[in-house]
């Protein structure tokens, strides 16, 4: 095994992986929405690469053929495998693909349904056969570990949460430092940083695509939440403390850019006693060959978060898709793809 490396995201593309909306249990009354919601993402992605969508069955792929035909997206671009799943959230349950000098690797880590909270061994095996489907080697590791849960800038640093990463419901044979190890091993960092909690409401135990992400080499974009009576306040404002301390191989301090949370979002539940405050962040964006696609959330806040990231991404145009429904199963943009590295 040579040395690997994990690209950033902003580095380019040969394709996106990602899975069709499917299961009522996710999405309940939301589920068409989330369709329609997801191909519109998909439209965006196919204009400057490769999409590869998981469907579970030939009347799905149908369904998802007339929907992309009406659409008016680059069929040419897009590829269709019958790939059954569990769930929609690829980010987590596919390979995270590296770069072994000019190779590509699938390093498949195991995937327990975020600590066996639903069913997931359909996602696990869809995420090993994808590698098989898209011809590229595979490396399996014995760590479970979501694509979700980790953020890089390419640049030897890396980023995740000890509420999600050192929960015992995911490796509890393995300590802090072992788990650095495999990180280290297989994703070709030389550091990693460590947050506290992630945000009210996400299922995952606090992944950090919900919180935080490296935006380049050495600048860092970060959710806050100014109202002080917010359950997401502290946990926030704590995770920005230890940003400010962090530093790059070369001991440099990062650069830290906030973005504001939106307004509370909520959906009843079927057998809910109450309304559920949804993970809703404009941090769970996807960074595409051309375009940064951001949740968005009818809100106030929507604009700005926006223009934020704008300014991040100066070679590629922002684009807002409204998420409440693809929240409604928890996740939003970043959670439903995972990018494979030129």
């Amino acid at each position: 095994m040579g040395k690997y490396r994990l690209p950033a995201e902003w580095e380019r593309h040969t394709g996106t992986i990602t899975t069709y909306p499917q299961a009522y249990e996710t999405f309940f009354d939301r589920l068409e929405e989330a369709k329609n919601r997801f191909v519109e993402m998909v439209k965006l992605i196919s204009e400057g690469e490769k999409v590869f969508i998981n469907v579970n069955d030939e009347k799905t792929r149908e369904e998802l053929e007339e929907k992309l035909k009406k659409a008016d997206a680059n069929r040419k671009n897009i590829t269709i495998f019958i790939n059954r799943t569990n769930d929609a959230w690829a980010r987590d349950y596919c390979p995270i693909f590296v770069k072994e000098g000019e190779k590509t690797v699938a390093v498949k880590f195991r995937f327990n349904g975020w600590g066996e909270k639903y069913p997931y061994q359909l996602d696990d095996t869809a995420g090993e056969r994808i590698a098989d489907l898209l011809g590229i080697g595979k490396v399996k590791v014995d760590m479970v570990l979501e694509g979700g849960s980790i953020d890089t800038n390419g640049e030897g640093c890396l980023i995740t949460t000890e509420s999600c990463l050192l929960n015992r419901n995911r490796n509890p044979n393995l300590s802090k430092g072992e788990i650095e190890e495999n990180l280290k091993k297989y994703t070709g960092v030389e550091k990693v940083l460590w947050l506290g909690e992630g945000i009210v409401g996400d299922d995952t135990d606090g992944h950090v695509d919900d919180i935080t992400r490296f935006v380049s080499g050495d600048t860092i974009i970060t959710a806050v939440e100014k109202d002080r009576e917010d359950p997401n306040y502290l946990p926030l404002m704590e995770n920005f403390e230890r940003l400010k301390t962090f530093t790059d191989l070369k001991g440099n301090p990062f650069r830290i850019i906030t973005l504001p949370m939106p307004e509370p979002v909520y959906y009843q539940y079927p057998d809910e006693d109450k309304p559920a405050r949804l993970p809703a962040s404009y941090t769970n964006f996807y960074i595409s060959n051309r375009y940064v696609i951001v949740p968005t959330f009818n809100c106030r806040q929507d604009e700005q978060a926006l223009e934020i990231i704008q300014k991040a991404f100066p070679d590629r145009k922002v684009v807002g898709i409204y998420a409440y429904d693809i929240v409604v199963g928890l996740g939003a943009f970043h959670c439903l793809t995972m990018q494979v590295p030129e």
